[in-house]
């Protein structure tokens, strides 16, 4: 049965679409046919972290005007043959969009794709709506600051709103000093505000930036925590039971002389 997923947040730069990504990568890698849907239809920066901005030709644009079809405006990925982007277009408004068409369009992609991943624009305005719309499950990303736990509670208010009700919590960018030093939040207090199961967390990493803006996401880099770090994101998210990755870091001497 093929599963729609919308994955937001409450504030923007928590790395939504950078987890919308590697998620994307980590449940190919699994065996499963995978569509990454970029619904942030102002930014569009889906095809460029992934490194596919000079295979889209066609976008949605173009299927509402019957240039193309639906399938023509997948773009398959340069690195994993099941797993294909619907590439945002910049020109178009959700004002200008039909939800009925949209509910169609993702009941045609669900006949091809075992999941369907919906990257929505931050923040609870129009495009939040529109693709929290379109899913019955939620991939709520946040970090451990007050002001993304806030913003994400009213997100999860939301979505119950609208009868989404698979809720699902994923910290992005855990740091175990920040926290051991009481800088940020801790993983409790998270739970305590939010009060939805945690699916996972993703380690703070400065490759994680570096991925993006080379269009190679660091799920890749099967050396980096990261990609463990999804892997049993996958694990959760198909109803396996598995500890929570430990990050693993170099010894100091290492980290100072490599």
């Amino acid at each position: 049965m093929s599963r729609t997923i919308v994955v937001t947040s409450g504030k923007g730069g928590v790395g939504k679409s950078s987890i919308s990504i590697n998620l994307g990568y980590a449940l190919a890698s699994a065996g499963h046919k995978v569509c990454l849907i970029d619904a942030d239809f102002g930014l569009k920066n889906l095809d460029v972290m992934m490194g596919l901005e000079n295979r889209v030709i066609y976008d949605l644009k173009d299927v509402i005007a019957n240039k193309c079809s639906l399938n023509q405006i997948l773009v398959k990925d340069k690195r994993m043959d099941s797993l294909f982007l619907l590439p945002a277009c910049k020109s178009l408004s959700f004002e200008n969009l039909n939800i009925d068409y949209m509910m169609k369009m993702i009941e045609h992609l669900k006949e091809d794709f075992d999941f369907i991943l919906i990257d929505s624009p931050a923040g609870i305005e129009k495009g939040f709506q529109y693709a929290s719309g379109l899913c019955q499950e939620a991939i709520i990303v946040v970090t451990l600051d007050v002001v993304s736990l806030r913003d994400a509670d009213r997100v999860v208010g939301l979505l119950l709103k609208q009868g989404v009700t698979q809720l699902h919590m994923l910290v992005n960018k855990y740091n175990d000093d920040d926290i051991h030093k009481g800088r940020c939040l801790n993983l409790k207090d998270a739970y305590d505000i939010l009060s939805i199961p945690l699916l996972g967390i993703v380690y703070d990493d400065h490759l994680m930036i570096e991925a993006n803006n080379k269009g190679m996401p660091a799920y890749m880099n099967k050396t980096l925590s990261i990609s463990q770090c999804f892997d049993r994101i996958v694990k959760r998210l198909q109803g396996i039971e598995v500890p929570f990755q430990k990050n693993k870091k170099k010894p100091l001497l290492e980290r100072i002389f490599k």
